[in-house]
């Protein structure tokens, strides 16, 4: 009968995090139990010491070897340079820099110089003369002037190089598996494409690393790389790599060292249950079944190796140490050393992966999305070891389901629970380049500075495992900087200069001062009462305005006031330093603007409703176009969306509707009340132009409405029932062609039928009615300027085209201006999405002028928009950066139009008369001030004034 096998438990986690030194006493102390077991069993001397198997001391390193903990070696801060030192990199000295260390949990800021050599920071400090000798020639001084040096940014969540831009159908495609839903022996790295043209757009947004996961199409997609996102001299994937596991080169790695943290994609919800038609408990059963193969195998290993160290080799005799590729690594998820990294949204998937870390006893790194995590943060505490980070957006949500539930107000709610925040990008799902835009959003709604910094900095460092060399400005830690034009939390905060690896990355930056008030930490608005009601209302706190009960509103302490005259906007009053400007709104108008004695009387102070706005602005309600707001509630639910027109281009359209020759209104498609309309209105987006969803060529009449209301009937809630007729010109997979394309439209313009639509074509082609094309390539855009010409030449008159997109149209900038074309840009800061938007003009510190300002420079009207509904509630903030963007060229009034009237022009709106149109009211600054906060909206053709 087989002798029952001793008990074999690994040593406690506190234990395993000593590393090797410990492994190595625990060995000895093995080696000693061993002896005296077989003293105990009735062993002989010789059976003791005889010598052992040839196989015995690879088993034992082995079985050693399982038992460490990962992280970096004991020795690591005893380098002299970086694993990723590049030889002939110069050595940087940084004087009077004002920095951000992300020590003392993120709170430490110092003045002072930093020495960066051979890859990493080699000094903090004054940094003496003596020491500076030694580098020589080699030394190169860089006078910052007191700017902030943060550490780089660091992105927990991308897909860089997995999901490369341009979309190309060979090399982007490398993020998912659709082989399954289990298969944690899939590598990121395998698909990296070192082509992606995002690396250098990231790197110029102060990125330098980032991990790249697998994507979420199944439930265990694979193992995810952290890379610096710099050019190496080999050029490959591999030397990308930031501590990449040993298991790369070796099946079996060596056990002399600690193992290096490994990464691991898992995803529950709507993802893969999309992909392989699974419900969540399917979904669930599947990650059971993986975990529970991975724990026989880990006992198998574990009984092994109890036998091994008991010396009972004769047991052992031709069993191989247990072992399977496929699953060595979900292994190692149970033996505590991968970062396990879970994408999941609402609080049953949260539940779910807590209850099966619990179940098979492995740590989680973070959630990643986990738009429901701030409800419910006391879920996320009984997860096994300790609570995950939760890696989130700032503002993108609602577009599909489980995001609906979404709060701005989530990092602060999660970060005054005890759970650690992470901002990430989920590149190119947001453009990773613009990461420190998240933070500095979560900065607006509450998430303390020390905190939101952190967030895209130290935190993710800490989350990944890599928090001992990069996160931080200390030290011994990677040369990974970043200096700012500006405090890194101020909207618009661009890299002077990147360093990876102790390497500038920007060749040539521009910049531009930025005044004082950049430099200082912004200041922000009292968000406390909505942050609270997010959670008492469970995500869905009433939207609705409420107007004023008063006949006569009193906006007092109004430091500026901007109005639409003749098309554009003019600042028409601004109050000096120590004045009070007051603004009188009687149902619903303005009555009087100005000084306090000019517009108060005692009567009318007895009968107003007193609203101190704090130096505030009262401002031109905002234009939102290019997504479909007012024509979907959740993107990715059908039901809640209006759907997509026929294309007659593509299928025949049925008769019952008018056949190929029908046309499609937009506002008889309208749906109000939705939360990303009404979180647009309170942002100070009051009118909203919608075209109708389609697929490719043929869209219909667009229209506008007003975000405010709650349904069609209500005064005002159509604005202008059309406003434009909308076609798009795009390379859709070469069907139909961009040729084609341009056939059609230059016979619905040049021929134009008798039918609903050729009326509408006809409308156009007698400058009547605005004709909005939808597209980005140079070529296609030169094509339609000749196409505007040859129609006008048959029409004798002047046709009104705007194309919309346009991330080419700087390319052609004279010509579009000789040719009276308008331009929309959307979105506002181009990103290289397809092959079409490639040529785009990225702005600083990349390109001394941004796209917007080569427009504006040849007196081009132009606008910009959005290309998803959640994003219309920032269109104050985009505004605002583009008019940074441009180098501080243009004047508040002008950014202002780039959102409001330029958009109504550009589309055939019918602009308001300067009593008519609508007010937005901002308390503590202006409307594209992160400090100020929207307070209410003056309506004249609704004769109200909201209060939100």
């Amino acid at each position: 009968m087989e002798k029952a096998l001793p008990s074999y438990t690994s040593p406690p986690r506190e234990a395993r995090a000593k590393g090797t030194s410990v492994g190595k006493a625990l060995y000895g102390i093995l080696v000693l139990a061993v002896s005296a077991y077989v003293l105990k069993q009735g062993a002989n001397i010789y059976d003791a010491f005889r010598p052992l198997p040839p196989h015995a001391s690879a088993a034992l390193s082995r079985c050693q070897s399982i038992n460490l903990a990962a992280g970096p070696s004991p020795d690591f801060y005893k380098r002299k340079q970086s694993d990723r030192y590049e030889p002939g990199t110069k050595t940087y000295l940084l004087k009077n820099a004002r920095i951000w260390t992300g020590d003392k949990n993120g709170t430490e800021v110092l003045h002072a110089d930093i020495l960066i050599d051979k890859g990493i920071i080699k000094g903090i400090g004054h940094v003496r003369n003596a020491a500076l000798q030694a580098y020589k020639e080699e030394l190169i001084d860089i006078d910052v002037n007191g700017a902030w040096v943060t550490p780089g940014i660091v992105d927990l969540h991308s897909h860089l190089g997995d999901a490369s831009s341009p979309a190309l159908e060979g090399a982007s495609g490398d993020d998912n598996s659709f082989k399954g839903p289990i298969q944690p022996w899939l590598r990121s790295l395998d698909g990296l494409n070192t082509h992606d043209a995002s690396y250098a757009l990231s790197i110029s947004g102060g990125v330098t690393t980032a991990l790249v996961l697998p994507g979420s199409a199944n439930a265990i997609g694979g193992q995810g790389f952290t890379i610096k996102l710099r050019k190496t001299s080999e050029r490959s994937p591999t030397s990308m790599l930031l501590e990449p596991p040993y298991q790369i080169n070796s099946s079996f790695p060596p056990s002399s060292d600690p193992p290096r943290w490994r990464q691991m994609k898992h995803a529950c919800g709507e993802n893969p249950s999309r992909v392989y038609g699974f419900s969540r408990m399917d979904t669930i059963w599947s990650f059971r079944e993986a975990y529970n193969k991975a724990r026989q195998l880990k006992v198998s290993q574990d009984q092994y190796c109890a036998r091994a160290f008991a010396g009972e080799w004769d047991a052992l005799a031709g069993q191989p140490y247990p072992e399977d590729l496929q699953w060595e690594s979900l292994v190692d998820v149970i033996r505590g050393r991968v970062k396990v990294q879970v994408h999941c949204y609402e609080t049953v998937d949260l539940d779910d992966i807590v209850r099966l870390s619990n179940e098979f006893e492995f740590p989680i790194a973070a959630f990643h999305h986990a738009h429901e995590a701030y409800l419910v943060p006391d879920v996320l505490k009984k997860a096994y070891d300790h609570p995950p980070a939760v890696a989130m957006f700032a503002t993108n949500a609602r577009y599909k389901r489980e995001a609906y539930r979404g709060s701005e107000f989530a990092p602060r709610i999660l970060a005054e629970n005890g759970i650690q925040v992470v901002m990430k990008s989920d590149h190119p799902v947001l453009d990773s380049r613009y990461l420190l835009y998240e933070a500095q959003q979560a900065y607006v709604y509450g998430l303390p500075e020390n905190l939101a910094i952190a967030a895209v900095t130290s935190t993710p460092a800490e989350i990944m495992g890599m928090g001992h060399r990069i996160g931080y400005v200390k030290e011994g830690w990677d040369a990974d900087l970043v200096i700012w034009d500006s405090h890194p939390l101020a909207l618009g905060a661009t890299p002077k200069q990147v360093f990876i690896d102790g390497i500038p990355q920007l060749e040539h930056p521009y910049v531009y001062d930025k005044p004082s008030a950049f430099q200082r930490t912004p200041r922000v608005p009292n968000f406390d009462k909505e942050a609270r009601e997010a959670v008492e209302y469970e995500g869905l706190p009433p939207l609705e305005p409420e107007p004023s009960d008063a006949g006569v509103v009193l906006f007092t302490n109004v430091k500026s006031v901007f109005r639409p005259v003749d098309g554009a906007v003019r600042e028409v009053f601004t109050a000096q330093a120590d004045e009070q400007g007051v603004v009188v709104v009687e149902d619903g108008k303005i009555a009087c603007s100005g000084m306090y004695e000019a517009c108060i009387t005692p009567s009318l102070l007895s009968n107003a409703k007193v609203i101190d706005v704090h130096g505030g602005s009262i401002s031109p309600g905002l234009v939102t176009y290019g997504s479909q707001l007012g024509l979907e509630e959740i993107s990715a639910e059908s039901s809640t969306n209006d759907g997509y027109v026929y294309d007659p281009l593509m299928q025949q359209v049925p008769s019952i509707v008018g056949g190929d020759d029908s046309i499609v209104r937009a506002v008889d498609g309208l749906q109000y009340g939705g939360r990303d309309s009404l979180l647009a209105y309170r942002a100070g987006v009051t009118v909203a132009i919608t075209a109708p969803t389609h697929r490719r060529f043929y869209a219909g009449l667009s229209t506008s409405f007003y975000t405010g209301a709650l349904n069609k009937l209500q005064e005002g809630a159509i604005v202008q029932e059309v406003n434009a007729l909308h076609v798009t010109v795009r390379h859709f997979g070469g069907t139909p062609s961009i040729s084609t394309q341009i056939a059609a439209l230059r016979k619905l313009l040049l021929e134009p039928s008798k039918g609903d639509a050729g009326q509408y074509f006809k409308g156009v082609s007698e400058g009547r009615l605005t004709l909005v094309v939808d597209t980005d390539s140079a070529d296609v855009i030169a094509t339609l300027i000749l196409l505007k010409k040859e129609v006008e030449q048959k029409f004798g008159r002047p046709i009104k085209l705007t194309i919309a997109g346009a991330l080419e149209a700087h390319i052609l900038a004279k010509e579009i201006a000789e040719a009276k074309v308008g331009i929309l840009q959307v979105p506002s800061r181009p990103f290289p999405t397809t092959w079409e938007r490639l040529r785009i003009l990225p702005g600083h510190p990349l390109s001394e002028q941004s796209s917007l300002a080569v427009l504006l420079e040849h007196n081009i009207t132009v606008g910009i928009g959005i290309e998803e509904s959640w994003s219309a509630r920032n269109t104050r903030f985009d505004i605002a950066w583009a008019a940074l963007d441009v180098g501080g060229s243009i004047t508040q009034e002008q950014a202002m139009a780039l959102g409001s009237t330029n958009v109504q022009l550009l589309l055939g709106g019918e602009i308001d008369a300067e009593d008519v149109h609508d007010m937005v009211v901002t308390d503590g600054g202006n409307l594209l001030d992160f400090e100020s906060k929207v307070v209410a909206v003056i309506s004249p053709k609704r004769r109200t004034v909201d209060l939100l």
